[in-house]
C-alpha cells in the first residue's frame, strides 16, 4: 500500500484514510514513447505553488480536526495526496492506488483478490482541480461508489448524476458562470466578442453554454476558438492572428491558467495591448499569468473569483513549512528548491541537472526564512480554492461525526439503520454526504444541492497595475449572486475599474458604431445581426436613445419631432368660428339668413299685391321659412364637433331641404294641373286646395324625418378624432352608416329631380311672372351643385369635409333664393308698375291666345285630313293664302259689360274665347 501509485506524495497514516488530489505541476514534459524500451512514466514539470497551497490546506484541516476534542474524538484522520501534474493519466494513476484494496465485489474479481475483511483503503477524495481531470476520476471512482468532492472542477457536464452518481463539489457549476459572463457583456453593452475556450471537458461544455446565453442577448461570437497549452506554436500563432485581426475588443476565455499562458506569451510577443480579458475562475486569480511581464497584455482584465473565505491560523501553518519538518510530505523539497532556486543536499533534481542542464543552483540548508520571499504560497489575502478544499474536508468529518453519533432507528440505511465507524465502507460515506446538513465555524449553513453542489457566489475583480512593486493586484469591482433575484443578481461599481490597467473610459467592442437617438438598427444582407447600418426613424415613430432595435410608435395623439428622438401633441383641428374659412363661411350663413328674412319681410308687407298674391303666398312663406333653415343648418356644421352636433347636423340639413323642395314642388306642379286644364273646374279648385298643398309637404317632409329617426336609432352618428393625418388630429362626425347618409341625400336629389321635370315643362307658363323658368334654374343649380358635393366630399378629409357640405348647402340655398325670389323682390320694390292686375291678366291672356291658336290649327289640319279622305277629288283644299290671325273686334266684340273680348280666326270662321279675371276667382284658384 505504501508503494502502489506514483512515488511522490503525501501520506500519513490514520483510523481513516482519506485520498487527495492536486495540480502540483503545471504539465507533464512532452516526450515521444517509441516503444522500443519499456515505457517509462512522463515527468512533470513547472512547480504550480498554489496547488501546493492548496495541498497543505487539506494537510492543515485534517490535523485540526484530529486535535479538535468535539469533532470525530479518539478517531485519527490519515491522508494519501497524489500530484495530478494537471493531467488526466496522471490522476488515472494516482485514482488507481486509492480503489485497489478497496472491496470489488461489483466488479466480480474475488477469485483473484479476497478483500472482503479489510477496511477501505481510502473512503473518500478531496480532488481534482481541473474539469477534465475531475471527469476521468469521477468515472473509475464511481464504480466503487467512492465519494469524490472536487474544490475546482466547475464543468456543467459533471451535474449528470446518472453518469457521475459519486462526484461532488464545493464550486458552483459553470451552469451559472456562463450566464454570469453573458450578463457582464451585456451591462457593458458589447455585442461582438471573440470566445476562447480549452478543449476539455471543461471548456467545451463552459462555452456551448456561453453561445446559447449569447444568443438570447442577441450577441454575437466573432471568433470561437479552443485553446489547449500543448498546441504547436504554428498553431498558437495562427489564433494570434485571428485574434489580432479582428475588430471585436473584447475576449472571453474558459480555460485554465497552463492552457492560457502560451497565448499570453504570445500576445506579449506581438505586443497587442487594446484587448480586454474576460477571465473565467479557472484563471481569474492564476498566479501562473498575473506576472508584471505580462501585464502590458492582461492588466485590465475583468474575472469571475469565487468567494473568498477565511481560515484561521492556516497563515501560520503555512509559514511553518520545512524540509527536515515535513517528512510526511515529499512535495516540500521540491517547493523549496523551486521557492530558493537552489538544491537541498542529496536532492535528486540536483543530479539530474549536474548531468543535462546548464542552470546553476546553489545548495540550500533548508532551514531559510520563507516569510523573506514573495511566492504565490504565501499569498492567503484572498482564500478562494483553498477554502474550498478546507470546506471539502469538513463536510466529510461532519458525514463521519454524523455516522458516528447516528442513532438506530434515526439513521439513513435499510431499516433505519446506522453505520459503523469501524466497519464502515464508501458508499455508506457517499449516502451520509448526500443528506449533509451543518453550520459551520463561521455560522454559515453548509448543504449540497439536488446535483450535489456547494451553493457560491462569484466575486468580480479587476487585475490592476501596483504602484509600488509593478504587481499585479486583484482588485474587488461587484459581485454575481447566484441565487438573487433576476435584474439583481450582478453588481458592478464601473468606477473602480481600469481598463487596460490606466483608463477609466469603457472600451468599444461592437460591430457597429452606435445609432444615435432618432435611428434604429437597420440589417445587413449576409452579416450577422450585431452589424447594422443606422436607419431614420419613420414619421410618427421616434427613439429616445441610443442603438435602438426598433422605432418605436408615437401615441395616437402625438407625432414625431423633426429629429425623431420624441413625440410632440398633435394640433387638433376642426371646422373653428375662430378661423378664417369658418369666419368666411359664418357669415355666408347668417346673410343667408337676414336676406331670406328680409325676402319674407317684403312678402309679408306687399302680401296683398297680385305678384305676392300669383306666388301662392302661403306655400312662399313656407318656402322661405325651410330657406331660413336650410342657411341655419350650415351654422350646425361649425365648431368643435360633439355628439349632440353630429347627431343633429345632418337630419337638420336632409329636413330643411326636403321641405324647402317639397315647397317648390307643389307649387311647380298646381301651376302645371291649372294650365293644361284650360279652364279650371271645380274639381280643380277643390283637388288643389290650400289644405291638400299643406299635407303634400308635410307628407314628403315626413319620409325624410322617418329616414333621420331609423338612421339615428340604428347607428346614431357621433363625434371622433382621426388620427390618420400626420402631425394633426381632425375632430370630426363618424356619420354612423353612410347607406343612411346616401338615402338622405338620395331622396332630396329625387324630390328635385321631379321638381325640375314639372318646372321645365312649366317653364313658358306666365304664371307668377315667369316663376316656373326660375325654379328651372334653380334646381339646375341645385343638381350641379351636389354632383360636384359628391366627388368632393370623399375625396376630402378632417374639417374640409364639413366645410364641403356647408359650401353645397350655401350655394344650393342661395341658388334657390335667388332665382325664385330675387326677380319678384326687384319688381315689387323697383318696378312696381307692372305688379298690376291687368299685367297679370294680359300675360295670362296672351299665354292663353297661344294656347288655343295652336290647338285650333291642328284641330282645323286634321279637318281638312278628314275631308280630303272622304270627298275624294272634287274636295276643294284650302287656299294656301289662308291664314291665322287674332283680332280684336272694336264693334261687335264689346261683351255687354263693355269689355273687349279677344277673337281668333280661321280662313272662314272666327273663334270666340272669353276669359274672366274676377278677384274672387283668382284667389280661389292660386
Amino acid at each position: 500500500m505504501s508503494t502502489y501509485g506514483p512515488h511522490q506524495r503525501a501520506q500519513m497514516t490514520g483510523d481513516i484514510l482519506l485520498g487527495g488530489l492536486f495540480p502540483i505541476h503545471f504539465g507533464v514534459a512532452s516526450k515521444d514513447q517509441d516503444l522500443a524500451a519499456r515505457p517509462e512514466s512522463t515527468q512533470c514539470v513547472r512547480f504550480n505553488f498554489r496547488g501546493f497551497r492548496w495541498l497543505q490546506t487539506m494537510i492543515f484541516a485534517i490535523e485540526e480536526i484530529n486535535n479538535s476534542s468535539t469533532l470525530l474524538p479518539n478517531i485519527t484522520l490519515g491522508y494519501r495526496i497524489f500530484d495530478t501534474c494537471n493531467t488526466v493519466s496522471k490522476a488515472l494513476e494516482a485514482t488507481l492506488s486509492f480503489v485497489a484494496q478497496n472491496k470489488i465485489d461489483s466488479l466480480n474479481l474475488d477469485e483473484f483478490c479476497n478483500c472482503t475483511d479489510h477496511i477501505p483503503s481510502t473512503i473518500a477524495v478531496v480532488g481534482a482541480a481541473g474539469s477534465a481531470v475531475s471527469t476521468a476520476v469521477a468515472n473509475l471512482l464511481g464504480l466503487f461508489y467512492i465519494p469524490q468532492i472536487s474544490y475546482a472542477s466547475s464543468s456543467r457536464l459533471l451535474s449528470n448524476k446518472n453518469q457521475y452518481k459519486s462526484f461532488m463539489r464545493t464550486i458552483p457549476s459553470d451552469e451559472y458562470q456562463a450566464t454570469a459572463m453573458a450578463e457582464v457583456i451585456e451591462y457593458f453593452q458589447w455585442n461582438w466578442v471573440i470566445a476562447v475556450a480549452s478543449d476539455d471537458d471543461y471548456g467545451r461544455p463552459s462555452i456551448e453554454k456561453f453561445e446559447k446565453e449569447m444568443e438570447e442577448r442577441d450577441i454575437c461570437i466573432h471568433l470561437n476558438e479552443l485553446i489547449s497549452q500543448y498546441m504547436e506554436d504554428h498553431e498558437i500563432q495562427a489564433l494570434a492572428d485571428r485574434i489580432e485581426n479582428s475588430s471585436a475588443k473584447v475576449i472571453v476565455v474558459f480555460a485554465s491558467g497552463p492552457d492560457m499562458e502560451p497565448l499570453i506569451k504570445e500576445m506579449v510577443r506581438r505586443n497587442i495591448t487594446n484587448r480586454i480579458w474576460i477571465a473565467s475562475e479557472a484563471w481569474a486569480s492564476s498566479s501562473l499569468l498575473a506576472k508584471p511581464e505580462y501585464l502590458d497584455v492582461v492588466a485590465g482584465t475583468v474575472g469571475f473569483a469565487l468567494k473568498a473565505g477565511h481560515i484561521p491560523e492556516l497563515k501560520e501553518f503555512l509559514q511553518q513549512v520545512q524540509p527536515k519538518k515535513d517528512g510526511h510530505n515529499e512535495f516540500v523539497r521540491e517547493f523549496w528548491e523551486e521557492t530558493f532556486n537552489c538544491y537541498l543536499k542529496d536532492s535528486p533534481r540536483r543530479q539530474e541537472s549536474d548531468n543535462g542542464s546548464t542552470s546553476f543552483r546553489p545548495l540550500c540548508t533548508g532551514e531559510e526564512d520563507i516569510t523573506s520571499v514573495e511566492t504565490p504560497y504565501l499569498d492567503y489575502t484572498h482564500l478562494r480554492i483553498s477554502y474550498n478544499v478546507y470546506v471539502a474536508v469538513y463536510a466529510i468529518a461532519q458525514a463521519l461525526q454524523n455516522i458516528l453519533t447516528c442513532t438506530p432507528g434515526d439513521g439513513l440505511f435499510a431499516n433505519n439503520s446506522c453505520a459503523d465507524i469501524k466497519k464502515m465502507e464508501a458508499w455508506q460515506v457517499l449516502k451520509q454526504l448526500r443528506h449533509l446538513k451543518y453550520t459551520n465555524s463561521a455560522g454559515g449553513k453548509m448543504t449540497f444541492d439536488e446535483n450535489f453542489d456547494l451553493g457560491a457566489n462569484y466575486t468580480i475583480i479587476n487585475w490592476h497595475r501596483s504602484a509600488e512593486d509593478g504587481s499585479v493586484v486583484f482588485e474587488e469591482v461587484g459581485y454575481y449572486n447566484v441565487y438573487s433575484k433576476k435584474g439583481g443578481k450582478l453588481v458592478i461599481d464601473k468606477t473602480k475599474i481600469l481598463w487596460n490597467g490606466f483608463s477609466l473610459e469603457m472600451p468599444f467592442s461592437n460591430c457597429s458604431e452606435e445609432c444615435e437617438p432618432g435611428t434604429r438598427k437597420g440589417i445587413i444582407d449576409s452579416m450577422p445581426t450585431c452589424c447594422f447600418e443606422c436607419s431614420e426613424c419613420s414619421d410618427g415613430e421616434y427613439s429616445n436613445h441610443k442603438d435602438a432595435s426598433i422605432c418605436i410608435k408615437c401615441p395616437n395623439n402625438s407625432w414625431s419631432s423633426g429629429n425623431h428622438t420624441s413625440c410632440f401633441l398633435k394640433e387638433i383641428e376642426f371646422l373653428s368660428w375662430t378661423e378664417p374659412f369658418g369666419i368666411a363661411l359664418a357669415i355666408c350663413a347668417v346673410l343667408g339668413v337676414v336676406l331670406t328674412a328680409f325676402v319674407m319681410g317684403v312678402f309679408v308687407k306687399f302680401r296683398n299685391t297680385p305678384i305676392v298674391k300669383a306666388t301662392n303666398r302661403e306655400l312662399s312663406y313656407l318656402l322661405l321659412f325651410s330657406l331660413i333653415c336650410c342657411f341655419s343648418s350650415s351654422l350646425i356644421f361649425i365648431g368643435r364637433p360633439h355628439d349632440w352636433m353630429c347627431r343633429l347636423r345632418q337630419p337638420a340639413f336632409g329636413v330643411s331641404f326636403v321641405l324647402c323642395i317639397s315647397c317648390i314642388l307643389v307649387k311647380t306642379n298646381r301651376v302645371l294641373l291649372v294650365f293644361e286644364a284650360k279652364i279650371p273646374t271645380s274639381f280643380h279648385r277643390k283637388w288643389w286646395g290650400l289644405n291638400l298643398q299643406f299635407l303634400l309637404v308635410f307628407l314628403f317632409t315626413f319620409v325624410q324625418v322617418m329616414i333621420c329617426v331609423v338612421w339615428l336609432y340604428n347607428a346614431p352618428p357621433s363625434s371622433y378624432m382621426n388620427h390618420d393625418i400626420d402631425e394633426i388630429i381632425f375632430i370630426t362626425c363618424n356619420e354612423g352608416s353612410e347607406m343612411a347618409l346616401a338615402f338622405l341625400i338620395g331622396y332630396t336629389c329625387l324630390l328635385a329631380a321631379i321638381c325640375f321635370f314639372f318646372a321645365f315643362k312649366s317653364r313658358k307658363l306666365p304664371e307668377n311672372f315667369t316663376e316656373a323658368k326660375f325654379i328651372t334654374f334653380s334646381m339646375l343649380i341645385f343638381f350641379i351643385v351636389w354632383i360636384s358635393f359628391i366627388p368632393a366630399y370623399f375625396s376630402t378629409y378632417g374639417k374640409f369635409v364639413s366645410a364641403v357640405e356647408v359650401i353645397a348647402i350655401l350655394a344650393s340655398s342661395f341658388g334657390m333664393l335667388a332665382c325664385i325670389f330675387f326677380n319678384k323682390v326687384y319688381i315689387i320694390l323697383f318696378k312696381s308698375s307692372r305688379n298690376t292686375i291687368e299685367e297679370v291678366r294680359c300675360s295670362t291672356a296672351a299665354h292663353a291666345f297661344k294656347v288655343a291658336a295652336k290647338a285650333t290649327l291642328k284641330q282645323g289640319t286634321v279637318s281638312r285630313k278628314k275631308s280630303g279622305s272622304s270627298g275624294g277629288s272634287s274636295a276643294s283644299s284650302p287656299s294656301p293664302s289662308s291664314s291665322v290671325s287674332l283680332k280684336t273686334n272694336r264693334d261687335g266684340g264689346e261683351t255687354p259689360s263693355g269689355r273687349k273680348k279677344p277673337r281668333v280666326s280661321f280662313g272662314s270662321g272666327t273663334v270666340m274665347l272669353s276669359l274672366s279675371f274676377e278677384e274672387s276667382r283668382r284667389g280661389s284658384l292660386m
